[in-house]
């Protein structure tokens, strides 16, 4: 039994139907996209969180310059 009750030949037999009706191009095409955005999705978490952390004085990076403004 694999997964949710769906043996691996069910799933291979679903496979086939996909390659048959969508083409290998086009799901190469669907995977590359959905590749990239998910590579720019973890580009923009992961440059948030820099921007969060914070710098040699324990704050955030935009607490201090907030600071800094109203002296």
């Amino acid at each position: 039994m694999g997964i949710g009750g769906i043996s691996i030949w069910q799933l291979l037999i679903i496979l086939a139907i996909v390659i048959m009706l969508f083409g290998t191009k086009r799901l190469r095409t669907l995977g590359s996209d959905l590749g990239s955005a998910v590579k720019g999705f973890r580009k923009t978490m992961s440059d948030d969180g820099e921007a969060a952390k914070p710098d040699d004085n324990g704050q955030p990076d935009n607490a201090a310059e907030d600071a800094n403004k109203g002296k």
